[in-house]
């Protein structure tokens, strides 16, 4: 842990033996934070400062992350186990419906558990989500080709082509110190994503969601995830959509300030 998250407790629930590890803040309605591939609650570092100022804050570190990464591919690891997980630690820690935040592949872990349990959520925030929709053999083939460089010992090799290719070229070179940390340090979920199955989320199934719901996307960021949120949109007529401005795929890094600051309006009006 680190800065300025070294102050808060590292707690945890246990679920058959995999422990889920989280931090929380702050006091009041609950937004559970929930971030993408190769991060961790460590990516929250400019997020639960901010946020727990006007909410209670959970930023779990889903199952097979750090501070338990998984160095080798588990069957364990899929966005509907990491959805199950977190309707546990709804149940176990908080016990009333949440605010929803996920980011790429963890919006699409929060997508699932919000159809799997909607009454288990207030609202959603979907930041730039990814894979609900069935996959291009291209896009992969680019996790294929981290993991067998990750696999052969090329580590940075592995995640400069897997972060450049998800936010931007020349992104990890780019990357400060903390984050390039933390993406080593779950370098080996590489193994599980890759070898992951029924990954697709089929949109329809958001058009059951009655809850507050913003599609918000970074100005630079890729293509595809604008096509994701256009997707969805068309099943959620409710949805506001927003874009962070001067901003990549890592939009709550890129431009800390205007992601809090729309998240925190967001939750406000829905919870008002």
């Amino acid at each position: 842990m680190f800065e300025p998250l070294t102050r808060l407790p590292l707690r945890s629930i246990d679920d058959a033996g995999h422990p889920l590890s989280y931090v929380e803040s702050g006091q009041g309605q609950v937004l559970l934070l929930v971030h993408g591939s190769l991060c961790d609650l460590r990516y929250w570092r400019w997020q639960i400062p901010e946020l727990s100022r006007h909410f209670r804050v959970v930023a779990p570190s889903l199952r097979g992350y750090w501070p338990h990464a998984f160095e080798q591919a588990s069957p364990l690891f899929t966005v509907e186990q990491h959805a199950t997980d977190l309707g546990k630690l709804i149940d176990e820690t908080v016990g009333r419906p949440v605010h929803l935040l996920g980011h790429s592949r963890g919006a699409h872990v929060a997508l699932e558990l919000a159809a799997q349990a909607p009454s288990r959520i207030a609202s959603l925030i979907l930041a730039d989500p990814g894979r609900q929709a069935t996959p291009s053999a291209t896009a992969l083939a680019f996790q294929k080709q981290a993991a067998d460089l990750l696999a052969r010992g090329d580590v940075e090799g592995a995640l400069a082509g897997f972060i450049d290719t998800v936010n931007g070229a020349d992104t990890w070179r780019r990357m400060t110190g903390w984050f390039k940390e933390m993406v080593r340090d779950n370098a080996g979920t590489l193994f599980s994503q890759v070898a992951e199955h029924d990954i697709a989320f089929d949109p329809s199934r958001a058009g059951a969601l009655k809850c507050p719901v913003l599609l918000l996307g970074g100005e630079h960021s890729p293509t595809r995830f604008k096509r994701s949120m256009d997707v969805l949109q068309a099943f959620l007529p409710q949805a506001q959509r927003d874009v962070i401005s001067s901003a990549s795929h890592g939009m709550n890094l890129g431009n800390a300030r205007a992601f809090n600051a729309r998240v925190e309006r967001f939750v406000l009006e829905a919870q008002a």
